[in-house]
């Protein structure tokens, strides 16, 4: 199998990936950095219409004519992925492998040969010249990123048995550690899809009706707070109540952030009063948090800027009540912080004028989520 693959690999990717590649040197040379943040998280993906979108872009086709659901730039992207795959399949890389390393790139670079990124970090994987992963120039070389990634998963213990998400980690050591997960099930439509490219490619393996994992730190919530429909600012939707399952803490902190819904924000209040005749103890959004959790007998700091780094990073695809979220500005110093109550909903002091009150997380662009129990 792995001359085989070998072969085919070369055959395939000669001309048509190897001149997109070198395409797509010039074309993302100048691409704006992947600013971490989450989108709706793909979970109903369409595995059959992903493959019939992947063969008409490898036979082709134009960007107008074809749309890759979670892909905004389909013709530079599936190129990409069919290198991460070649590359797979060259070094005799399980199924399983190629997944991870897919939802890997995805979430490092969107699956496009970035020039830049944090620090000096490049290429697909967003590998570090200073790390060891080769020079600049290897780096921006996807077949050579490819390779890379895969030779040091393999050097991990175990990683056929860890998750999606885990494995990963395990490689990138990433300060966002379970959001890998939240490209799963794309990553395996695209694997499925494109591996059926390669004659014979798929007719050994094992494990080829693999589906993506449901643990805890997959594509959840699942729901994203539309099915309540419109909620009245300052109300608690009508059918809501904090999840069973949730900590008894973040219960806690839930509960008294709904005792102060209606009430009006203020920037810099201290949220101590906030049914009070003094606005400076209303809250705004940090205080508002901060006074939750103190009620939870868990201390947090005081401003949006601080909370950010308080607890630990989570993915916003694996949220549980209780764990802050983040908008607004940058990942590194968001503007506005929120406290997911699960079933797809966070509660917020929003800005001036507004009330506290209860939102859809389908209206939040997440750049960070903290876990502070």
């Amino acid at each position: 199998m792995k001359g085989l693959a070998a072969v085919v690999g070369v055959v395939f990717l000669s001309p048509i990936l190897l001149a997109g590649a070198g395409m797509m040197l010039v074309s993302s040379a100048d691409a704006v950095q992947n600013t971490g943040t989450f989108r709706n998280c793909l979970t109903d993906i369409d595995a059959s219409k992903v493959a019939e979108q992947v063969t008409k872009i490898l036979d082709g086709a134009s960007g107008t004519d074809v749309h890759v659901e979670g892909l905004d730039l389909p013709t530079e992207q599936v190129p990409n992925a069919a290198t991460i795959v070649a590359a797979g399949l060259s070094l005799d890389v399980p199924r399983k492998g190629q997944i991870i390393a897919l939802a890997t790139a995805m979430q490092e670079s969107r699956l496009r040969n970035l020039g830049s990124g944090d620090r000096d970090s490049l290429g697909l994987f967003q590998q570090r010249p200073s790390q060891g992963w080769g020079s600049a120039e290897q780096i921006r070389d996807p077949t050579y990123a490819s390779e890379q990634f895969y030779k040091h998963l393999l050097k991990v213990d175990g990683w056929q048995q860890m998750t999606v998400t885990q494995a990963a980690q395990a490689v990138q050591k990433s300060g966002l550690p379970d959001a890998y997960a939240q490209w799963e099930s794309l990553a395996t439509a695209l694997q499925s899809a494109i591996a059926k490219t390669f004659p014979g490619a798929g007719d050994d393996a094992d494990d080829q009706d693999e589906k993506p994992s449901t643990s805890t730190t997959g594509c959840a919530p699942g729901q994203d707070g539309s099915g309540f429909g419109r909620i009245p600012e300052g109300s608690v939707p009508k059918g809501y109540a904090i999840p069973k399952d949730a900590d008894p803490r973040a219960r806690k902190a839930i509960e008294w952030a709904m005792h102060q819904l209606g009430t009006l924000y203020q920037w810099g209040g201290s949220c101590t009063d906030a049914h009070g005749p003094d606005p400076m103890g209303r809250c705004d959004c940090s205080s508002l948090m901060q006074q939750a959790y103190a009620h939870a007998g868990i201390t947090l700091t005081r401003t949006t800027y601080t909370q950010v780094g308080e607890g630990k990073a989570v993915s916003p695809a694996g949220l549980k009540p209780g764990d802050l979220v983040f908008s607004r500005g940058s990942a590194a110093r968001p503007e506005h912080v929120g406290m997911y109550m699960g079933e797809g909903l966070v509660i917020e002091a929003p800005r001036t004028t507004k009330p506290v009150r209860i939102t859809p997380i389908k209206d939040w662009e997440i750049l960070a989520a903290r876990r502070v129990l």
